[in-house]
């Protein structure tokens, strides 16, 4: 496992967003860990999170001018990414989020920030996915406002769970969109982290794995 992956998996245990337990998730299944990304609130966290997006960008060599985070978690991961990839790597790049609602005045528009142009490049920015709905819905917002390429799409864990039938939701995603989707760990790297020590854990490994078995691709 690279090195900035067994960081972020450390960050994310001191930031009280990665918790073991025993939690009911949205799809009702009962799971023994949860990832709370709302816990990140502070200018310091922000400001570490985006530079592990940062990392995983480079290393999956994407190439975007800009970087879309889909309102509303989307929206500080893509602007501290744009900074962390310009203060890390020198990689200027520009950054977009939509509208809920479209704005019929002013600079008016369905995007703040970067316009989207025909032909531009663009990577998807988000923290987690679980059955895909926040990629189908922002997809359509794109392509009314510009004809761009995704390059690719960033989020923090792939779960590595059943979407909506026997592949993973981010699998899903590349077979039906044709949109390459990465993520800064994923779940296999978590257990191998409690494994190996790098952080505690190792009482809800069996429950764990017994989860993955269940769910997991």
């Amino acid at each position: 496992m690279l090195e900035y992956k067994r960081e972020f998996i450390k960050f994310m245990v001191e930031s009280e967003v990665l918790l073991f337990g025993e939690f009911t998730l949205k799809s009702g299944r009962k799971a023994p860990y949860f990832i709370n990304t709302g816990k990140y609130r502070t200018g310091a966290q922000i400001a570490k999170l985006g530079g592990f997006y940062a990392d995983c960008y480079m290393e999956k060599g994407i190439e975007a001018e800009t970087l879309l985070g889909p309102a509303y978690k989307g929206i500080p991961l893509a602007v501290s990414t744009a900074v962390a990839l310009f203060q890390k790597y020198g990689v200027d790049v520009g950054f977009c989020f939509d509208r809920k609602e479209e704005k019929d005045h002013g600079e008016g528009g369905r995007f703040v920030g970067k316009q989207l142009k025909s032909g531009d490049r663009v990577c998807l920015i988000e923290d987690v996915m679980t059955s895909g709905k926040a990629l189908r819905e922002i997809l359509p917002k794109i392509a009314a406002e510009a004809d761009v390429r995704i390059a690719g799409m960033i989020l923090s864990v792939d779960r590595q769970e059943r979407g909506t039938g026997e592949k993973s939701a981010a699998e899903e995603a590349f077979e039906t969109y044709g949109i390459p989707v990465h993520a800064i760990v994923t779940m296999e790297d978590i257990l191998e982290a409690i494994q190996t020590g790098v952080i505690g854990g190792k009482e809800h490994l069996p429950a764990m794995l017994a989860y993955r078995a269940e769910y997991g691709v």
